[in-house]
């Protein structure tokens, strides 16, 4: 063998890509759902009025109510997929403690599968069975990690906090701007912020940069300039 044996330098090993992505899900789409939702409020609200107050008034209620929302969204459905996958294991635990040798024969049947000759495949779930029968099984039959199984706390928390903070780059720079220039500059560093977050979401998952950069920006710019429209009509004739 010309290579050592070991990962490649620079490909994620510490932890799995599925945690991984999970937790870049919650907070990248808890950032940007916060940036976007709420520079689309105070940016709706700016084009019918003015008044700071009725700007702050509308940007903490669509901080708090987005951060909320998030929150337990993010709990429901993590739970959900939680439960799910703890039952899985439970039934595999069964099947592993009742069928061994059935258990032993699928797992063989799969890594036959994959593209092992029969006796190899055998002899990989035998020992795979005897290291960590559960693991094996697990993440071979039902794609599950036993030791990461996601935790909905967690992901409510890291939902909320990613919410709150994109939220409060808009909020705040709209609220601080002299009013002749609150509504170019929150364009401005809201166009800034999501090109942040597009780029560390591609960097982060590996993807490309670019595209990432270009479909945040382009959707937040988007959003902003409806609720801006609206706003104004809305305030020209109420």
């Amino acid at each position: 063998m010309s290579a050592s044996v070991g990962p490649h330098e620079g490909e994620p090993h510490e932890e799995s890509s599925r945690s991984r992505l999970n937790w870049l899900r919650a907070g990248v789409l808890g950032a940007n759902d916060g940036i976007v939702s709420t520079a689309g409020i105070v940016m709706g609200v700016a084009g019918a009025t003015t008044d700071r107050s009725a700007i702050t008034i509308a940007g903490v209620a669509g901080l708090v109510a987005g951060a909320m929302s998030m929150a337990a969204g993010e709990y429901v459905s993590v739970s959900t997929q939680r439960d799910s996958e703890l039952a899985l294991l439970d039934q595999e635990r069964r099947e592993l403690r009742d069928e061994p040798q059935d258990e032993l024969a699928e797992l063989a049947g799969l890594y036959v599968g994959k593209g092992l000759d029969e006796e190899l495949a055998v002899e990989v779930a035998r020992q795979l069975t005897a290291y960590d029968a559960l693991g094996a099984h697990a993440e071979a039959e039902l794609g599950i990690d036993p030791d990461e199984i996601t935790s909905a706390w967690n992901a409510a928390l890291a939902s909320m906090v990613s919410f709150t903070l994109g939220a409060l780059l808009p909020l705040l720079t709209i609220l601080l701007v002299g009013q002749g220039a609150r509504v170019g500059v929150t364009v401005g560093a809201v166009a800034v912020a999501l090109a942040l977050t597009g780029w560390a979401s591609a960097r982060l998952g590996y993807g490309p940069a670019g595209r990432a950069v270009v479909r945040n920006v382009a959707g937040g710019l988007f959003a902003m300039g409806v609720t801006y429209l609206i706003g104004s009509l809305l305030g020209t004739h109420l």
